[in-house]
């Protein structure tokens, strides 16, 4: 959770930090989830068989993994 700092008392270094580092990966995250939007498994309803999401999820996210490898 970030934390919030109030008028008088502000922010120590320490907790500065911790905000900055769940910052990043919160862009990393969001990144991540826009990404898997293109295939729409996420931005529309699922629509399939529910046995079957699992499996299509991981393969999105395998594909996303490749890309990130060889740099496309």
């Amino acid at each position: 959770m970030i934390l919030n700092y109030l008028k008088k008392q502000k922010l120590t270094k320490k907790e500065k930090n911790h905000n900055k580092k769940l910052a990043q990966e919160r862009v990393l995250n969001e990144k991540f989830l826009s990404i898997l939007k293109r295939f729409k498994i996420i931005a529309c309803h699922y629509r399939n068989r529910r046995k079957r999401f699992g499996l299509r999820f991981n393969l999105l996210a395998g594909i996303y993994n490749f890309e990130l490898k060889n740099g496309f």
